[in-house]
């Protein structure tokens, strides 16, 4: 059987993380210091002997995948199913603007409950489905032995670790957040997926922008 593993990489930091600006499908570059985490974290990755790169199609994204490929040679596989929650009305809003204005369902979304983010825009189920689809794409173009790196954002990689790992949706919130430029590993066996790493590859930092909702805190 095939023993494939795969990354889950987070982003680097953002203007927006800082401040815990709701992202979601806006398309906010990394700054300067997400740039470095990027640089940094791919060094270690690339000592992994990844075989391939897939990525998110936001910018944030594909900025910190690039670093990864410069050093190992691998193309960039860009798939709008890694991009991050859409956000509905809650896009561009601080956790407390949105608690201000949206009190009721921001709560009930930020405890797990499975209703669309900003009123509008997609469950975490949603998200879980469509980035599991990609992956399960990217794995079935390759072999045996796989490391699968995956570049993507905080609260799909949240829905993926919970539906991989065959959580209750309503228990996926136990899972702790990705630093900026973190990552966890999954590990295929005979019973299914498994953790091997989470929140991996630096010392603890804070956990900006954790779903836009909560304020930063360290791991």
């Amino acid at each position: 059987m095939a023993k494939n593993r795969v990354v889950l990489w987070r982003h680097g930091q953002t203007d927006w993380n800082i401040v815990n600006r709701f992202q979601g499908h806006s398309d906010i570059p990394l700054n300067e210091v997400g740039m470095y985490q990027a640089q940094h974290a791919a060094v270690l990755l690339a000592g992994m002997n990844p075989t391939s790169i897939i990525s998110s199609d936001l910018g944030r994204a594909q900025a910190t995948a690039g670093e990864l490929a410069k050093l190992v040679n691998l193309p960039v596989i860009s798939d709008i199913d890694l991009r991050e929650t859409n956000g509905g009305n809650w896009e561009g809003k601080t956790g407390k603007e949105n608690r201000a204005e949206d009190f009721a369902n921001f709560v009930r979304w930020i405890d797990g409950d499975d209703n669309p983010a900003g009123g509008i825009g997609e469950t975490r189920s949603e998200v879980a489905d469509r980035a599991v689809r990609a992956i399960e794409k990217a794995l079935a173009r390759g072999g045996e032995d796989q490391l699968l790196i995956i570049a993507t954002h905080g609260g799909t990689a949240r829905c993926v670790l919970g539906k991989l790992l065959g959580l209750p949706q309503s228990h996926w919130g136990v899972i702790g957040g990705l630093s900026n430029a973190a990552w966890s590993i999954l590990q295929k066996n005979p019973r299914g997926w498994h953790l091997v790493e989470h929140n991996a590859g630096s010392l603890p930092e804070p956990i900006y922008g954790e779903e836009s909702g909560a304020e930063p805190n360290l791991r």
